[in-house]
């Protein structure tokens, strides 16, 4: 009987033991679901708010890393990359699109569909479910207007390879960032040859080649240089803060301007699938585009019924480049060994 009984304890303080452990297991699991890692290659001063609201409302933490202002984007790309067999991040928030494809390409990214992007157009999705796009920003370019008359203004980005233009234009370093995948555009859209032939003549014509694009709007502020390429939140910036700087929206009456959406993704076997899932889903809300429109970037909501600031563009008035996406992205590696060779730093 005294046997029995203490057989009895043991089983009982076995399955104490086991419900233990089976709750504790569940715990730490909950617990770790109630994070999440975000890469994200936009300015930390424009994403920084929208992951501080996702965590308020949601109650999950956001472990966010960024990327330099000299090697946008590509610094994050290479980690993830580097990263595909033991995943670190959940989701990347990238500030352009074709280095994203790229990571589609290689296997980094996994299929997430949001139904938060139901009324996203078409165009500004992948078509796999590997990505979304969202608040745009264009390829502009940005003068000094204490130097510069309007009626001096060239209309096109190809008038800057004329001699009066020398010297006097700057030019982020074009294997990083939006500047990477506008020059892969341009290659997409002109042809190899009379790409390479543009250029050229823009290095012929002494461009000034700087680390970023911020970098180049300054150039222009401060009076170095008259006209800069530069993408349209960093003139907005610019302008707010009152320096004497103003956009030029080039080739409306020619090619039009790269128009370049952010693009959320979902890591392949990410540490908190569910969790990234849960701020994909919040990102592409139309509550994040209008947040976005209305901070100093300025960003252009890619659905017509979001509310914007009278300075920020609807869609439907900007004369955008016709590009397929997937075509810049094969295109960045070609481009970008032609660039780095040209523009030897």
């Amino acid at each position: 009987m005294k046997r029995n009984k203490k057989l009895l304890v043991v089983l009982c303080c076995f399955v104490v033991l086991v419900v233990s452990l089976f709750a504790y297991v569940s715990y730490a699991q909950e617990q770790k679901q109630q994070e999440v890692v975000i890469y994200t290659s936009l300015d930390k001063v424009f994403s920084q708010p929208i992951l501080d609201l996702f965590e308020k409302e949601t109650g999950i933490k956001v472990l966010a890393v960024y990327d330099s202002e000299a090697t946008k984007t590509t610094g994050l790309v290479n980690r993830l990359i580097a990263e595909k067999n033991s995943p670190r991040a959940d989701v990347f928030w990238n500030s352009e699109t074709g280095r994203t494809i790229v990571l589609k390409q290689k296997g980094v990214l996994a299929k997430y569909v949001s139904p938060s992007a139901a009324d996203i157009p078409a165009t500004f999705k992948d078509k796999d479910g590997f990505w979304t796009g969202f608040a745009a920003r264009c390829r502009i370019l940005i003068y000094n207007t204490d130097l510069l008359k309007k009626e001096d203004l060239p209309k096109s980005i190809f008038e800057l390879t004329e001699s009066k233009w020398n010297g006097k234009v700057a030019f982020a370093y074009p294997l990083f960032g939006t500047t990477a995948t506008h020059s892969a555009a341009l290659f997409a859209y002109l042809g190899d040859e009379k790409a390479k032939a543009y250029f050229e003549a823009l290095k012929a014509n002494n461009v000034m080649i700087t680390d970023g694009n911020a970098s180049a709007r300054d150039r222009v502020a401060d009076g170095t240089v008259s006209i800069g390429f530069t993408d349209t939140d960093d003139a907005f910036v610019a302008i707010e803060q009152g320096r004497p700087v103003d956009i030029i929206w080039p080739d409306k009456e020619g090619i039009g301007t790269l128009l370049i959406p952010n693009t959320v993704a979902l890591i392949n076997n990410g540490p908190n699938s569910e969790a990234g899932k849960k701020f994909i889903d919040f990102v592409l809300s139309p509550k994040v585009e209008e947040l976005l429109a209305s901070s100093e970037a300025g960003q252009i909501p890619l659905r017509s019924s979001i509310k914007r600031p009278p300075h920020v563009p609807t869609l439907d008035k900007v004369k955008a480049m016709e590009v397929d996406y997937e075509k810049v992205a094969d295109l960045m590696k070609p481009s970008g060994r032609f660039l780095q060779k040209l523009f030897v730093r």
